[in-house]
């Protein structure tokens, strides 16, 4: 971990000696193993711009106006934050194949930005010793998790001394330290359950006091939103209720909906935990008969219009892929890089399978169950799809893994077939019968009891 933060303390020390402020914000990066030929930026959910890679995998822009804050940077299939104002020239080096591992800023802006990077890879080397410790009684979960806090802490201070961060800043690089700790407080309520005396809570959840319900600048940061999330759930919950048994049932995200209405100021922050919310529901197949009683609820508590629109969209595309619809076509692109619809690929019952250039170990660990699925269901074709274009790496995989690329096809546009398809995770499977009719829109292809599906 040493090694970590001095690294992060070199770069840091460079960026100082670049800091000169300018109006205007340059932006651009490279991208290692891309992943598809382009990066999207996103602010506060809108997209912003979409810059193309030249022949070196490069990409930089510069903006005249361009409003400060918290944006996201895409690189189909992954994303993450940074943080921009005015003066900021920030290069971004990613390697697609290991991305957030690989992300490193320079330049002026970059500071804030390696901290923040730096600090995810520490919570993960954290959480590894962090689940050993809750089933520590409550006083000594709590002394661990400050110890961690005013580590980061203290190194937040030193490079706030050195750089000279701005209000806004202090506040977001403050934020993605200290609501990630209090995120792990509230799951640690969660796991040991509600029913504590009152003594008890009121000592535990003192650091609430400290943080605000209604931070509209931080109404886009993950952090941010995670904790509120996670308070959210403990809120909800009844002193007699065991969270894991009542997550995902529609009476408990309505009163979910519920403590966000009561608790939570400024609508943007409302109407964005709400929509997390709603998604979660409406995503919760099991749920598919409450769906209507959660939306009218829904519809008192969101004031967004675009998130309304977002919502009963994805609602509506998984009632089209209910068993005995048709699956709605989608444009594919085969390894000769024809196009061609989703329609003309279905010759028998079919299973259609998804994969990522991005994640190798899970397309071979695809690949494998496919190959024995194929011996014990020989009626059935079974056809994988990538969520990126076809390029050059897809063809040598392929090759490599000894694939038949005439069952392979790749998404033209990924962001629209995801939404038709209700593609949200790489592990779902369609099942559908030789007219493409579906007979099951959301199998998932990880689980044990996958071969249940093929056997019905």
């Amino acid at each position: 971990m040493k090694k970590i933060w001095n690294y992060f303390f070199l770069v840091l020390l460079f960026s100082c000696q670049k800091d000169k402020k300018s109006d205007h914000i340059f932006f651009g990066g490279q991208i290692v193993n891309p992943s598809s030929s382009y990066v999207t930026l996103y602010k506060d959910n809108q997209r912003i711009d979409s810059l193309e890679l030249d022949k070196s995998f490069k990409f930089y822009k510069k903006y005249d106006s361009l409003d400060l804050g918290i944006y996201k940077i895409e690189h189909i299939p992954e994303y993450n934050s940074v943080f921009l104002e005015k003066g900021d020239s920030l290069w971004i080096r990613i390697n697609a194949s290991a991305f957030n591992e690989s992300i490193v800023y320079s330049g002026n802006g970059a500071s804030k930005n390696n901290f923040m990077m730096d600090l995810q890879l520490f919570f993960e080397n954290e959480n590894k010793f962090l689940s050993s410790k809750y089933s520590n009684d409550s006083k000594s979960f709590n002394s661990i998790i400050d110890s961690l806090l005013i580590e980061k802490k203290s190194n937040w201070i030193l490079m706030d001394s050195l750089v000279k961060l701005s209000p806004i800043a202090q506040k977001i690089t403050q934020a993605a330290y200290i609501y990630p700790y209090a995120t792990k407080k509230e799951r640690y309520a969660l796991l040991r359950g509600t029913n504590w005396n009152e003594k008890e809570d009121s000592v535990f959840f003192q650091y609430r006091k400290y943080l605000n319900y209604g931070e509209n600048d931080l109404a886009f940061f993950d952090p941010y939103i995670m904790y509120l999330m996670n308070y959210v759930n403990e809120r909800a919950l009844d002193s007699s209720e065991n969270f894991f048994l009542n997550k995902g049932k529609t009476k408990f995200n309505i009163k979910r909906l519920e403590v966000i209405e009561n608790e939570i100021s400024g609508s943007v922050l409302k109407n964005n935990l709400a929509r997390a919310i709603a998604y979660e529901e409406i995503l919760n197949y099991e749920n598919h008969k409450d769906h209507d009683r959660f939306l009218q609820y829904y519809f008192t508590v969101n004031s967004s219009k675009s998130h309304l629109n977002e919502v009963l969209t994805l609602h509506q595309g998984i009632r089209q892929m209910s068993k005995n619809k048709i699956l709605p076509r989608v444009n594919l692109q085969n390894h000769k890089l024809d196009t061609i619809t989703s329609s003309a690929i279905f010759k028998k019952p079919t299973v259609v399978y998804f994969w990522s250039q991005t994640q190798m170990n899970h397309f071979r660990s695809t690949i494998q169950k496919v190959n024995k699925l194929k011996l014990e269901f020989p009626n059935y074709d079974f056809i994988g799809i990538s969520i990126q274009p076809y390029n050059e790496i897809v063809a040598q995989v392929h090759r490599m893994m000894q694939i038949d690329q005439n069952k392979q096809y790749a998404f033209l546009n990924f962001e629209s077939a995801s939404k038709k398809w209700v593609l949200r995770l790489l592990n779902k499977a369609i099942i559908v019968d030789k007219n493409g009719v579906i007979i099951d829109g959301f199998a998932n292809f990880a689980s044990s009891n996958f071969q249940k599906n093929l056997n019905e």
